[in-house]
């Protein structure tokens, strides 16, 4: 896998985290430093566990499925891209400034179950795992961040559009995958 695939999977995956940000940034009346560096810790830190913990999940099972690893990337993908884009159209959700350890590692685990699978592919695709991971927690770290101060600044206007976005590049790398996988795409 390339590293513009790995940072347009990064960039995917740090969407619900970034969209959750933009929501914090909402609800607090005055944001400060310490509030996009909690929210990018939170949230890259996740991201970058979660991958690791699919990962080793899937070579633990790699040799019993490992003729089928491309359809489980490209129905894992899809099904989160699929989910990203409804929870983009739905209702707007209830804003709230608490960034107290219980609301934030809610949060954190939240956003972060769709890198749970991600991984599991990585492991199916043996891409090299602490780069992936690294790329994934520091991309949601700086997304998370900037999202804090941008929903400070701009409002929820662009929340459904991020997460969105995030689910087509997710389900559009998971049908490459596919193509690939299947020989239709060199």
């Amino acid at each position: 896998m390339s590293f513009a695939e790995l940072l347009l999977i990064a960039v995917g995956l740090s969407m619900d985290a970034f969209a959750v940000s933009i929501c914090k940034g909402l609800a607090t009346r005055s944001v400060k430093p310490r509030h996009a560096v909690l929210a990018g810790l939170y949230f890259g830190g996740f991201q970058f566990l979660m991958p690791v913990v699919g990962y080793l999940l899937g070579v633990r099972f790699q040799g019993l499925i490992e003729s089928v690893d491309h359809w489980i990337a490209f129905i894992l993908l899809g099904g989160i891209g699929v989910g990203m884009i409804r929870e983009g159209r739905q209702k707007a959700e209830e804003l709230s400034d608490d960034y107290r350890v219980k609301t934030m590692l809610l949060l954190a685990v939240a956003t972060s179950i769709d890198a749970l699978a991600v991984g599991v592919t990585f492991a199916f695709l043996q891409v090299r795992l602490l780069p992936a991971a690294g790329l994934i927690g520091v991309t949601t770290f700086l997304l998370s961040a900037a999202g804090v101060y941008i929903g400070a600044f701009f409002g929820s206007r662009f929340k459904a559009a991020a997460e969105i976005t995030g689910g087509i590049i997710l389900i559009l790398i998971g049908l490459k995958i596919l193509l690939e996988h299947l020989g239709i795409l060199g």
